[in-house]
């Protein structure tokens, strides 16, 4: 295995460290180490997927993880780059946000056990936890006194506010980063954590909190930041044309997530699949030069894909996206592939594509209702003009009883013209 230093700067995932010293800590395991997740929704984006790739490699090489949703932060809110206060969340929603991002973090972390046979050791913390017995005068003493309102004032996205005359910053938003310096400090003191990461626009933060702990602690803590992802048109990693990329397959299926990467472009192909799987860089650099020279078939987008949503999802997921993928864009195998589908993975159809119950009684009912059609004169239309396929042969018969042509009793494939296709679950 690399030196984690050179890892991580292989794939793209190193930006910034605060000491360089950290590496060899790093290399001898079992130190520990942190990533902060406010629980603003019930679960995490694409864009913290690469934040889980850093933690990986991390990992892989024996130390600790802590995993620490912000029940506290979180009703307060990150400035960050905002041009207004964040709505405040209630904390029963911020409760079960942070619940539901903790089980969806050990889901991932599970999985990929699962099938690299690699162990991991992570942890849970919620900051509420931290400040639920602690009297206000108490904050100020432990809190206040180690940084100076002038060094609050210099982070750009307070300053921001600031000064722009549209814009003001509360005193709750204001103090945030004190409650952020508080949770480094305190796992520090509790727990010897020796190093948080985030994105590069918390690298202000990052480091201001391991100066603050050198002064209260007379000790050395680390800051390791990795680098804002835009794709080669400068897009936002992790949106689509359906905006942010969930980790619940709730809110985004691990189909979309597959189709996702499989329009990724040319330009960006060898960096996410250094970035975002496990394959060896070296490996990907020679790979992905033989992939240059037949660039339309789109094997190595492919292959993202599939690696992304087994690390997400599993292995069974990461199979079903494939095949909802083939099935839709693969043409004349169609039929053979529902043959071969289990109950799960019909249900995992149904959810990623056009999948309709079975409740209708005569062809043209099922074409309107399936939406291939807007009126039973049209869906006549189409049956008259053979645009109508049932399993991939094509219906002209009006009267048509289709009740028997389910594959396996379960499920019948209704496609008008090329592209138009619908699946029917009995």
């Amino acid at each position: 295995m690399k030196p984690l230093k050179q890892e991580l700067e292989d794939r793209g995932l190193l930006y910034q460290c605060s000491n360089e010293n950290m590496w060899e800590k790093f290399e001898k395991w079992w130190e520990k180490f942190y990533c902060g997740f406010d629980p603003t929704a019930d679960s995490l984006h694409l864009w913290n997927f690469i934040g889980f790739m850093v933690a990986i490699h991390i990992m892989r090489r024996w130390n600790s993880y802590t995993a620490l949703t912000g029940g506290a932060t979180g009703m307060i809110g990150d400035p960050g780059w905002k041009d207004s206060e964040r709505t405040f969340l209630s904390e029963e929603n911020l409760d079960n946000n942070q619940k539901a991002i903790s089980n969806q973090i050990s889901w991932i972390l599970e999985t990929l056990k699962n099938f690299t046979d690699e162990d991991y050791d992570y942890w849970f913390v919620n900051n509420k936890d931290f400040y639920k017995d602690m009297w206000y005068l108490d904050f100020l003493r432990e809190v206040g006194k180690y940084i100076t309102i002038n060094v609050m004032m210099s982070k750009d996205t307070v300053k921001k506010r600031i000064e722009d005359p549209s814009q003001s910053i509360s005193y709750t938003e204001f103090s945030y980063m004190l409650l952020q310096w508080y949770d480094f400090s305190k796992m520090y003191k509790d727990d010897a954590m020796k190093l948080q990461i985030w994105w590069q626009d918390q690298w202000w933060n990052l480091v201001t909190w391991t100066e603050i702990i050198r002064k209260k602690y007379d000790a050395e803590t680390y800051a390791l930041t990795w680098p804002l992802i835009t794709d080669s048109t400068w897009k936002k990693f992790g949106k689509s044309e359906w905006n942010a990329i969930w980790l619940d397959k709730n809110k985004t299926s691990p189909y979309e997530i597959y189709q996702y990467f499989v329009n990724t472009a040319d330009n960006d192909i060898s960096r996410y699949l250094k970035m975002l799987t496990l394959i060896e860089t070296e490996e990907i650099d020679d790979l992905v030069q033989k992939h240059m020279m037949m660039p339309e078939l789109r094997e190595w987008q492919k292959i993202l894909a599939y690696e992304v949503v087994e690390i997400i999802h599993g292995t069974k997921e990461a199979e079903t996206a494939l095949k909802i993928s083939d099935f839709m864009f693969g043409g004349d195998n169609r039929t053979e592939i529902l043959k071969w589908l289990d109950s799960d993975e019909i249900e995992m159809f149904q959810n990623a594509m056009w999948g309709f119950e079975y409740d209708w009684e005569n062809l043209f009912e099922t074409i309107v209702k399936s939406w291939l059609a807007s009126s039973n004169s049209q869906a006549r239309q189409a049956v008259q003009s053979w645009a109508i396929n049932i399993n991939e042969v094509k219906i002209s018969d009006f009267n048509h009883n289709f009740s028997k042509d389910f594959i396996n009793d379960k499920v019948l494939l209704i496609r008008k013209g090329k592209k138009n296709i619908r699946i029917i679950i009995k």
